[in-house]
This record gives C-alpha cells, sequence and structure tokens, in this order.
C-alpha cells in the first residue's frame, strides 16, 4: 500500500456536477485550417504549438481539497479560450487559446475525496470522511480533516476507501472530456493521468503518463499498484503490445532527493542495458520546469553557469529540509547518460524537454504579469502565497508562507509537428521534437548536421532537416568532417524580447564528464567575447516601482550557425539550445506592484524567462 503524498495540506469541499455523455461530434477545423481537398492543412516544415500537459481538475484529491471543483470538461473549455471561476471567486482565461492540452489527474485515490463530499455513498460514511461534506471557510479546520484522512493512509488503511468503481466513472469522465474536445487540425486533447509514485520517505518520483490515441485502459496503473517505476513501464509495455499506446513524463525530478536519475534502479540495482532501453522506450521526455521549480541544473552542479539558479527549490516541499541537487537535475543526468553509454553501451538518461505547469485549478498557472495561483484557495492572493505581509497581528505577523512564494509561474511545453492532431503532436513528443519554456511562447529550433546551410538561407529549414537532424536525434559523427549547428529562436509577442541565445554542451572525456555554456547570438549586435564566450551585457533593466522594461533593447529574433570550436568526433556529446529573454517582474513583484508595496527583498524582483530545446546527442561510430 503507497503512502498519500504529502506535498499539500488544507481542505475545502464544494461539489459539480460533471458531464458524463458520449463524445460530441469531432469537428475538423475551420476554413482557415483546411486545403481544398478539405482535409486538415499538413506542414513538412512542421509548426510550432504550444500546450500544457500537466492539469488537474476535481478529481485529483489535492485539487478538490484545495477548492477546486472545476471538472475535465470545464478544464479544456478553459484551454479552447474560455474562463473557469477560481474558487477565490476571479475569472481565469488565457489571453490567447492554447493548441494542445491533457487534463492529468492523480490515479491515486482518482475522484475518491469528491465522492467522500457528495454525502450520499458508502465512502462518505466511513469515519475517515467525518466532516469532509460540511466543512467551512476555517482553512486550519481544513487542514486538520485533511491530515487525518493522510495520516490513514499512510498508515495502510487507504484500501478501505478504495472504489474501483468511483476511480471507473472518474476515468470514464476524463476519456469523455478528452474525446468531446478534440477537434484534429485545430484543438488537440491528450488522454493523460498522473502517476503519483514516491520514494521510502515521499521523494517526488511521479510522471504524467500521456495516450496517443482514444484506445487507453478501462483503469490507470497507480503508486497503490506500484511505486516501482519499472512496474509502471513494464504496464505500457504490455499495454503497448495490446495496441495501447502511451509515454511518460517524469516531473519535479527537483524534488527526487537524487533518486529521479540515481545510477541505481528502485531496488538499489546497478543500471544496466535492459533497464535504459525500457525507461527510454517508455520515457522519451522530462518535464524541465513548472510551477514547483526548475529542474534544468542547480548552482552547486553548475558552478560555471550563472543562470543556473533559476527558479530553484532549496528545500523540499513542506518543510526545511534541503534538496539533494545530485540525482535530482536534467542536466547531470544527461551528463550521466553519455558517461554510461562511452563506457558500458546505453544511456537511460537520453530525453527530450517540455514545459507544463502542474496548476490544480483545471488551468494553466498564468502569466507573471496574471497570476493565478497553483492551489485554489491556499495561494489564492498574496498574502497567502507569500508575496504581500499579512495584514492580521499575531504570532503569525509578518510571516510569509515560502512553500508558494518560491514556486514559479511556469511552464508550457512546445512541439514542431505537422498538424494539430493527436498523431502528429504525440509523435512529435515521441521523436523528442519538443522544446520547453517557463512561460512564455518563445519559439525554438535546433538542427546539428554535416551538410547544414546559411542561417539565412530561405531554404533554412528544409535544408536542416535534409542535411542534418532535429532537436530529440543523434549524429554519428564524422572524424573527417566538424559538426555544424543551427540554433533559432523568436520571441513570444506577449513577452519581453530575446537577450541571448545559448548552446548548453556536455561531454565525455578520459572518463570525466564535462559541461559548457556558449552564447552564440546576442540582440543589440552585443560581441561575444572568446574567452568566456558570454555576450556582453546588453544594460535592459526593469523598474521594479511599475515594472515597466527598457524599450529599444532585445530582439524579436536570435539565430546562429555556430561550429564548436572545441570539437572532437572521438567524444560522446550532447548539446542542446537556451533561450534569455531580457529582464522582466517576477510575478511576486507584480502582486507588490498593485498592492502598493515594496517586494520582499529575499525574492528575486526580476526573472529572466527562458526556453530550452531537447538536446541533440552525438555518438562516434563503433
Amino acid at each position: 500500500m503507497g503512502k498519500l503524498f504529502l506535498s499539500f495540506g488544507i481542505l475545502i469541499f464544494v461539489v459539480s456536477c460533471t458531464e458524463t455523455d458520449g463524445p460530441a461530434e469531432v469537428v475538423t477545423g475551420n476554413s482557415s485550417d483546411r486545403i481544398a481537398n478539405n482535409t486538415v492543412a499538413y506542414n513538412n516544415e512542421r509548426n510550432a504549438y504550444f500546450g500544457d500537459l500537466h492539469v488537474h481538475s476535481m478529481y485529483s484529491y489535492d485539487a478538490f481539497i484545495f477548492g477546486g471543483i472545476a471538472s475535465p470538461n470545464d478544464a479544456y473549455e478553459f484551454a479552447k479560450g474560455g474562463s473557469i471561476r477560481h474558487p477565490a471567486g476571479f475569472d481565469m482565461r488565457l489571453d490567447i487559446p492554447m493548441d494542445f492540452y491533457g487534463v492529468s489527474d492523480h490515479a491515486y485515490y482518482l475522484g475518491i475525496i469528491r465522492e467522500m463530499a457528495l454525502g450520499d455513498s458508502s465512502l462518505s460514511q466511513h469515519p475517515v470522511a467525518e466532516g469532509i461534506d460540511s466543512l467551512g471557510d476555517d482553512v486550519n479546520q481544513r487542514r486538520s480533516v485533511f491530515l487525518r484522512f493522510a495520516q490513514f493512509a499512510s498508515a495502510g488503511n487507504g484500501s478501505e476507501v478504495m472504489d474501483d468503481q468511483v476511480v471507473k466513472n472518474a476515468w470514464d469522465d476524463i476519456v469523455a472530456s478528452a474525446n468531446r474536445h478534440y477537434e484534429p487540425g485545430k484543438f488537440t486533447t491528450f488522454i493523460a493521468y498522473e502517476y503519483t509514485g514516491t520514494g521510502p520517505e515521499e521523494e517526488v518520483l511521479h510522471r504524467n503518463v500521456i495516450f496517443r490515441d482514444s484506445v487507453v485502459p478501462e483503469i490507470p496503473f497507480s503508486r497503490i499498484d506500484s511505486d516501482d517505476p519499472q512496474d509502471l513501464w513494464s504496464w505500457m509495455d504490455t499495454n503497448r503490445a495490446a495496441g495501447i499506446e502511451s509515454l511518460a513524463i517524469p516531473h519535479n525530478s527537483n524534488l527526487s532527493d537524487g533518486l529521479m536519475f540515481a545510477l541505481s534502479d528502485y531496488q538499489g540495482r546497478p543500471l544496466d542495458s535492459a533497464y535504459a532501453s525500457q525507461r527510454i522506450r517508455n520515457e522519451p521526455l522530462v518535464e524541465i520546469t513548472q510551477v514547483k521549480g526548475t529542474s534544468e541544473t542547480h548552482p552547486a552542479l553548475s558552478t560555471n553557469d550563472e543562470l543556473a539558479g533559476f527558479e530553484v527549490l532549496s528545500v523540499r516541499i513542506g518543510g526545511s529540509t534541503p534538496t539533494q541537487p545530485q540525482g535530482s537535475y536534467v542536466r547531470k543526468a544527461l551528463l550521466d547518460g553519455v558517461k554510461l553509454e562511452a563506457e558500458q553501451g546505453f544511456n537511460p538518461f537520453k530525453f527530450g524537454f517540455i514545459g507544463s505547469s502542474d496548476n490544480h485549478n483545471s488551468t494553466h498557472v498564468g502569466d507573471e504579469d496574471n497570476y493565478y495561483g497553483v492551489s485554489g484557495l491556499l495561494d489564492s492572493d498574496g498574502q497567502k502565497r507569500g508575496s504581500l505581509p499579512l495584514d492580521s497581528g499575531g504570532e503569525n505577523d509578518g510571516v510569509y508562507f515560502d512553500r508558494y512564494a518560491r514556486f514559479g509561474a511556469s511552464g508550457i511545453a512546445g512541439v514542431w509537428a505537422e498538424q494539430n492532431t493527436r498523431e502528429s503532436i504525440y509523435d512529435a513528443l515521441r521523436r523528442k521534437e519538443a522544446f520547453g519554456t517557463s512561460g512564455p511562447r518563445i519559439k525554438i529550433r535546433f538542427f546539428a548536421g554535416n551538410n547544414l546551410p546559411d542561417v539565412d538561407d530561405r531554404e533554412l529549414v528544409a535544408k536542416s532537416y535534409a542535411g542534418g537532424v532535429s532537436m530529440g536525434g543523434n549524429v554519428i559523427t564524422d572524424r573527417n568532417e566538424p559538426a555544424t549547428f543551427i540554433a533559432w529562436a523568436a520571441k513570444d509577442p506577449n513577452s519581453a524580447p530575446l537577450q541571448r541565445l545559448q548552446i548548453i554542451k556536455g561531454w565525455v572525456q578520459n572518463e570525466q564528464i564535462y559541461e559548457k555554456i556558449y552564447d552564440v547570438a546576442c540582440a543589440d549586435n552585443m560581441e561575444i567575447d572568446s574567452i568566456s564566450h558570454r555576450c556582453a551585457d546588453n544594460n535592459a533593466s526593469v523598474s521594479l516601482e511599475d515594472c515597466s522594461i527598457s524599450s529599444g533593447l532585445g530582439a524579436a529574433e536570435l539565430k546562429s550557425r555556430w561550429e564548436d570550436p572545441e570539437y572532437d568526433s572521438a567524444q560522446h556529446a550532447f548539446y542542446y539550445v537556451r533561450a534569455i529573454e531580457n529582464p522582466s517582474c517576477r510575478w511576486s513583484t507584480w502582486d507588490a506592484v498593485r498592492a502598493g508595496v515594496e517586494p520582499r527583498p529575499d525574492l528575486p524582483g526580476t526573472i529572466q524567462e527562458r526556453g530550452w530545446s531537447s538536446p541533440i546527442w552525438f555518438i562516434p561510430p563503433q
């Protein structure tokens, strides 16, 4: 029996009706999405699509506890441009609709807490459900009820309140809602869920499982079945053999206390080729950023990367225990992976990147200047989320809720796909032609090979596909040909300009791993220093009084055809792109500006939003 994951803590229960009717007629897109033969438009050079594959609705035990009563149906309406009422009473709406979306509720106790609150089922009569259907606004009382349930489940009693039919009813509604809102060529939905696995001390080993199409299992695999990720992968392999295709995306490796990318498996055994093959077959991607921190790298791991501390959580959620960087961050996992490949011939950490939000309001998390919070009533305003001082006196006066103050307004997933359909977007995820950002819709492309065009070639994309590989691919090195790279990024029209474009390299040499950051394109004609490989600072600034940013600085587009000055065809290596915006206000500063108070001095006042391409791997010939 798994233990209930104690990452959140108070209760609010209001019951909402849900739609459970069958899927509506599928719409193939409006006239602008079609070509003459009435099929969905197709682009061989691929389009950038943006979405969120990590969203929780009322069926997640924690989301419902926080006050989230919006259904999967509501979530998809929001993603298409509709609004959702926040539990605190304000409306949430996107400025620009999503291209794709996936409601990914916890399979662990799926729908169970909500069922307890209905008051008309056997679950509501269980002693642990006492008072759940009649709680008021006292958050401390709600927290005590939540903890009572958590302790009950952690003691091994949780199976007493597991009702397979409740779980199946919730899953059926999730599936039906995704199918009902799928509009090929216009808006793509993915049937998905979260596998909420943990380590022995509640370390985060969570994955989102994304299904390619409407063929899905009758019920999802959860931590109640097993906490061992290899059991999840075996379940996925069995499904795949039966025609049910899916992939898993680990998230919050930053909070795994070193277990997500450990060099041993869940049972403590050394990794081997069978493990690597099964993992990458089922987990081709990782979530590099989300509200609970960015998992690219850590200052303790990347001492020469001045941007390594971006939205890093230094302690585990709900306490003061420092996080363990080793084994918890993606860049170090990539380095360990190429070292394993060089020495033992297998790589279990060959991951592409996406971002997503992990929002528990059935919505995306919102922008820095319009931040909805993460957890319903728990962080619904500046005081509750720690960006503003508390009004009340007494023992809590001046206390900030660091748990939420350190959370970020991140992230979003991007893919390069031929068309906006489940099959095309899923296949882009599977081949790792995917990228993640901290929120803005920055477009990033990345190619490598020996025969790439000039960066200003009018047929740049077509020739790059023809003469090289895109992000997520492999290059077999050629000792007679230097490698070249095409790195390109375009700003989000609604966000700050770009400041610089970087390529991060990791490699193995003499049985040691190394990493290096190269600025390859700079805004404002700033030159790159030949020794540090960094752009000069363009001096873009932010006013902390009104959050205005420098005008006339930064770029709408940055691109470069680059050659690695230290390239060695004998090295196992990886490269990926990082695009950096000019500074802008962090959400916590926006809260302070609107409230007319000074921003909290121990929080970052500004942020440099960014995006990451998936890597390209260089492999010497055998």
